[in-house]
């Protein structure tokens, strides 16, 4: 019996399939081994010596392990095709020798790119050896990021309190966010103008060119800046006749792009399918360990964490015979097409992630995939057929309208599709159509054709700041820079915001305040370990360890020595240095200056003291430097919809006639709010949110007077004698009596509503979901209501706590209060019952426990 270790249980029951009888297949479940989280287990001065410690789940799966190898002949180490799988081999490997049960055991390591029993089976017929230079780069990989974490973290919890952590990778691209939200921030929006007329040479086929040259001058993006410019040209183009003064055509063609790899297909999956990096991989991960199709479990796609473009020639082969079968010679280029890698840092040359099968099409496995999974497989599928199929043939023309006198230009300018090629199956980033976006055609003209001009129509525009990253974009911007592995992205990206270093708003990311914070420190104390470069330099030194071109310990001692020397350098910077130095770097982004602010730093609330960055239990905030005669405090930044209202900081609205305190409205982290008073050591202000309904800068002081004296009673309740109220809260403007809630429909209405509406609204909530709908009398021995309610579940009866459901054939109408007394009644006799039942067995069950 020979033993083969994978790493997923639906693996190994898949493969055990494919080897048969004389095998057994036993999964690890991932890694077995780690470094313990606690100080020491990466040791520096004996040399990088590493503590590995078994956790006690993986602990019996390698007891299991070690009894099946004992009586093996061969031990094949078959997870999966990686650094990371080549560790758990030698992990494995290392665990069972120390338990010596490999004496006699041929210990080999296998690898297979995808699950099915060709590979499988030849994968088992040529085994190797661990790979020690791969697990030397995870060595240092794992060490690198050890050290970081262990030491750079505790510097953050001293030097800023609320910081959690920071990582190797995590923080850079942490930097890339914050960075990217700089950008937008310090983002100056510029007007310009463009002018766009309308000519036809025939009736009916009319078409649009734009303004390029105006009095004999060429036209830049911002020479016509205003209103006026505009207008002045447009009445240019007005005076003149047009003619096509020279006409080009030129043919081109758009190549296929290579099948996927792990970072492209996490952008596509995210841009065409709306899948985060994380559902992108776990659905990929299910699609590669395997699906029962036609009585038979199958890998349908190859291993999905690579950086290879290649695929093998037998896909190639089966790639292009569906492409003749389906679509023609025509979709066939002559020769098979063969892409090289070309990321800074491609790892071991692996197959791109391809279907395992090309000839197993979508439309097959509909019924053995969920509706998600077939989405990413469709997906992968078609991007690995389009990747050898023909060009698309592309027809681009631009026609430039002179004026007689050659003074005034216009151009047009248009693409036609020739030859869809691989158009017909599939569009990068865009939904699968044949043309390209925006593509528009023209009428065949010739030149000196006059064109007659229909119209013409300024236009203003607007310049935008750069979009804020996708988990997309942020992927594609990583993997440029050469930032980490394609394949821990999303775990990455997963960390920054379980960390709430950043958030997603409409799938975008945006710095929280702690993420700003953390970074601005890194980059004023730790700058040389957050520069794109050094981190992208020492990933190519990881990929030189596992290439054979460098040793592992001698990278991490170039690494510690420097990194270890700056940690105690800013250990021994005292935290008020460390606050003066974030408040110059954040400076610009935290206090901006406004008409009616032009001093930021100038305290609102006294007059007199500066606003300054400060650090408390809780994280960053900005404080007065008059603390404590002044307790002003305010929000650290606010990113989103509300940042710029956050970075103005509170809007004195005016004081309180009553108390003289002041009323302000703020930014906070749900939205604007209204605060009377500042922060003391007493009770907190009062505050009102404010709704939705009602703009920020419509508020004014009298208004704010209102909304912060909700909620306001409007009477009592005529047959219970209980106040009935308008207020505002979590879900809007409402009417309340008792525990009956009703909505009302605007804010306005809060103020306004009297007490006959407030009552009709109140009892149709109650009549509606979960109301009273009736008062049946009293209990003859407590002398507690009975109601007859409508419940979420239909009508019951209710008295002192106990309800009581009605029965089927029993309408609400036909309930008395004697046919109330008995099923009440009969609900206490069960209730009772019930509960001494399991409170007696209870007992007894605790009783016999001791007496063992």
């Amino acid at each position: 019996m020979d033993v083969v270790i994978v790493e997923s249980p639906a693996k190994a029951k898949t493969i055990n399939k494919y080897l048969g009888r004389d095998y057994r297949v036993l999964a690890s479940f991932g890694h077995v081994r780690d470094l313990p989280s606690k100080d020491g287990s990466v040791r520096p001065d004996e040399d990088f010596a590493m503590s590995w410690e078994v956790d006690p789940k993986s602990a019996k799966r390698l007891k299991e392990i070690a009894e099946a190898v004992k009586g093996a002949r061969h031990l094949y180490l078959a997870t999966d095709p990686d650094r990371e799988g080549e560790a758990i081999s030698w992990h494995v490997r290392d665990v069972l020798a120390s338990k010596r049960v490999l004496k006699d055991v041929t210990v080999k390591r296998v690898v297979f790119n995808e699950i099915t029993k060709r590979a499988v089976t030849a994968g088992i017929a040529a085994p190797r050896e661990i790979d020690q230079q791969l697990v030397d780069a995870y060595f240092a990989r794992r060490a690198l990021d050890y050290l970081v974490g262990f030491t750079l973290s505790p510097v953050l919890w001293r030097k800023l309190p609320g910081a959690r952590s920071a990582g190797r990778v995590q923080s850079v691209a942490l930097r890339l966010i914050c960075d990217r939200e700089l950008e937008i921030e310090r983002f100056e929006t510029q007007e310009y103008w463009t002018v766009e007329g309308r000519f036809e040479a025939a009736p009916g086929s009319p078409f649009a060119a734009r303004l390029v040259t105006l009095d004999g001058r060429k036209l830049d993006k911002f020479d016509l800046k205003t209103e006026a410019e505009a207008v002045a040209a447009v009445a240019a183009v007005r005076e003149r006749r047009f003619h096509v003064e020279k006409l080009e055509r030129k043919p081109t063609k758009r190549h296929p792009q290579p099948p996927f790899t792990t970072s492209t297909l996490q952008q596509e999956a995210a841009r065409k399918l709306g899948f985060s990096a994380a559902r992108t991989m776990r659905l990929a991960q299910t699609l590669y360990e395997g699906k029962t199709i036609d009585g038979e479990t199958t890998g349908l796609i190859t291993y999905m964490r690579t950086d290879g473009v290649s695929i093998a020639e037998e896909a190639i082969a089966a790639a292009r015979a569906v492409i003749g079968e389906r679509y023609g010679a025509a979709y066939l280029p002559a020769a098979p097409r063969r892409y090289k890698s070309k990321a800074k840092n491609a790892q071991e040359a692996h197959e791109a992630i391809r279907p395992t099968d090309p000839k197993l099409l979508p439309q097959r496995l509909r019924h053995a995939l969920d509706q998600d999974e077939y989405r990413l497989y469709e997906l992968i599928w078609k991007r690995t057929l389009a990747s050898q199929m023909q060009s698309a043939e592309i027809e681009r023309t631009t026609i430039d309208l002179a004026s007689r006198s050659g003074d005034v230009v216009l151009r047009a300018s248009g693409s036609v599709v020739t030859f869809d090629g691989f158009l017909a199956l599939y569009q990068e980033g865009r939904d699968d159509k044949g043309e390209e976006a925006g593509d528009t055609r023209l009428p065949r003209l010739s030149e000196g054709e006059d064109v007659r001009l229909i119209e013409v129509t300024p236009a203003q525009h607007f310049t935008e700041p750069p979009p804020r990253y996708s988990e997309a974009s942020l992927v594609k911007k990583l993997e440029e820079l050469g930032i980490g592995r394609p394949s821990t992205y999303a775990s990455i990206l997963s960390v920054l915001v379980e960390r709430n270093y950043v958030r997603l708003e409409k799938k975008r990311f945006i710095p929280e305040d702690k993420g700003r914070l953390v970074t601005a420190f890194l980059e004023s104390f730790f700058a040389r370990y957050v520069e794109y470069d050094f981190t992208a330099r020492l990933e190519a030194q990881l990929d030189d360890i596992s290439a054979g071109k460098a040793d592992w310990k001698e990278v991490l001692r170039d690494f510690w020595h420097e990194f270890e020397k700056r940690t105690r350098e800013v250990l021994a910077i005292r935290n008020s240095e460390v606050l003066e130095t974030l408040n110059e770097f954040l400076g610009p982004a935290i206090f901006k200056p406004t008409p009616e602010a032009p001093d930021p730093r100038r305290c609102p609330s006294c007059g007199e003291g500066r606003l300054s960055l400060k650090t408390g239990r809780y994280g960053a905030f900005i404080g007065c430097s008059n603390y404590p005669e002044c307790r002003y405090t305010r929000q650290f930044t606010n990113g989103g919809e509300d940042a710029e209202a956050a970075a103005e900081g509170p809007r004195l609205l005016g004081n309180d006639p009553e108390s003289g305190e002041a009323i302000t409205l703020r930014s906070g982290k749900y939205g604007p709010y209204l605060q009377r008073g500042e922060n003391g050591e007493g009770d907190k202000p009062a505050r009102a949110s404010l709704p939705r309904d009602i703009p920020p800068d419509t508020v004014d002081l009298a208004l704010a007077l209102k909304l912060l004296s909700l909620p306001r009673e409007i009477g009592t309740h005529p047959e219970t004698g209980k106040p009935v109220l308008a207020g505002i809260g979590r879900y809007g403007p409402y009417v309340q009596h008792e525990r009956t809630y009703a909505s009302l429909k605007s804010s306005e209405e809060v103020f306004s509503v009297g007490m006959n509406r407030a009552l009709a609204l109140i009892a149709d909530k109650a009549r509606g979901a979960g109301g009273e709908l009736k008062a049946l009398g009293t209990h003859p021995e407590t002398g507690q209501p009975i109601l007859l309610m409508k419940g979420r579940y239909g009508p019951y009866v209710k008295h002192d706590g106990i309800n009581a459901t009605l029965p089927k054939d029993m309408k609400p109408e036909e309930v008395t209060l004697e046919a109330a007394l008995e099923l009440l009644a009969a609900k206490s006799a069960g209730k009772g019952r019930g509960k001494g039942t399991r409170k007696r067995a209870g007992s007894r069950a605790k009783a016999g426990t001791r007496a063992k």
